[in-house]
């Protein structure tokens, strides 16, 4: 029995006989196509919600008289509270330039071909990143108990020249001395992992053209970490920004030990406290903006095309908007 098939067989699109399936005809035109659009009814409910949690939030700032927005008024800017200010900025900046200077050298300690260069970093990092903060500077605040004088002079000998320790260090270095260590500790592991980030093929190739070692790591190693390096060291600095508030237990001038000063002695805990939130995010929002325009800087060598900055988007779309405004207004004309 063979298979015959019919001559006059329908046209693509045409119904099947026997089938019981209607093609759907092609449209002529595709823009006479009904467009549906997608509803998302749990991301709106979703938005609505976190919307009146907001408003509920800020309603409760407004009205709650407990947070007494005249105090936090007459303290924010005060000459105490600005000064203090600036001895956290001092302590943050001291530690994060030292911290990272030795915390450089610790990660290529880490990275050499010594052991003994090797271990040495290896047993700092261990021993610094297990120790809380705050122990640390208790230690350094109480070293003139462990040594009265520090002094130069033969290694198991005689001492030439020393000093007493409380006059040398005073509570401002133990506190940026406990504040660098600490720190120093967690940029070398940064450092070294930015640098482990960079293609080994490139020092090899510079090897190979007979570039030096230090310049092969100033030239090619460093610029190419950065951009491994920058997001960490920057989140990094924030915290340590804020971990300087650790250092009031020595006393120090900083900004939370002069809030907790004032509302020591006028009972006003919940506005001070305040006030010293209020100067914390406008500290790290600057760092953060600083960090965005670094971070930006160093990915010029990795992206053909830099996005916009939030200021040129602002700048563009101003642009934009009074060229529209222009382009209505002589066409009305």
């Amino acid at each position: 029995m063979g298979l015959t098939t019919d001559s006059t067989s329908a046209p693509p699109g045409a119904d099947s006989p026997g089938t019981g399936i209607e093609a759907l005809p092609a449209p002529d035109d595709p823009a006479s196509l009904k467009v549906v659009p997608a509803r998302h009814y749990a991301r709106w409910v979703a938005a609505v919600a976190v919307i009146v949690l907001v408003a509920q939030f800020v309603h409760g700032l407004a009205t709650n008289p407990v947070w007494e927005w005249h105090v936090f008024r007459d303290y924010v800017l005060s000459e105490t509270i600005v000064q203090a200010v600036w001895v956290t900025l001092q302590l943050t900046a001291y530690a994060t330039v030292l911290g990272f200077l030795l915390g450089t050298v610790l990660a290529f300690m880490r990275l050499s071909r010594s052991p003994v260069l090797q271990t040495v970093a290896w047993t700092y990092i261990w021993i610094f990143r297990s120790i809380p903060m705050i122990v640390q500077l208790v230690f350094w605040f109480n070293l003139s108990a462990l040594y009265e004088s520090l002094g130069v002079g033969i290694p198991f000998g005689p001492v030439f020249w020393s000093v007493d320790s409380n006059s040398l260090i005073g509570t401002i270095g133990a506190a940026i001395i406990g504040l660098t260590l600490h720190q120093a500790a967690y940029a070398a592991e940064i450092v070294r992992g930015g640098v482990i980030a960079v293609d080994q093929g490139q020092l090899e190739a510079a090897a190979a053209l007979g570039i030096p070692r230090l310049r092969q790591i100033r030239r090619i190693v460093l610029p190419q970490a950065m951009r491994a390096i920058l997001p960490t060291a920057g989140n990094e600095i924030i915290g340590l920004l804020k971990g300087t508030s650790v250092v009031y237990v020595m006393a120090i001038g900083e900004l939370f030990y002069q809030v907790t000063v004032i509302y020591g002695r006028n009972g006003r805990v919940i506005p001070l406290l305040l006030v010293a939130t209020a100067w914390y995010v406008v500290l790290t929002s600057l760092l953060s903006v600083a960090q965005y325009y670094v971070e930006r800087r160093y990915a010029r060598g990795a992206k053909r095309a830099l996005p916009p900055t939030p200021f040129q988007r602002a700048r563009r779309f101003v642009t934009t908007q009074r060229l529209l405004a222009a382009r209505q207004l002589t066409e009305k004309t």
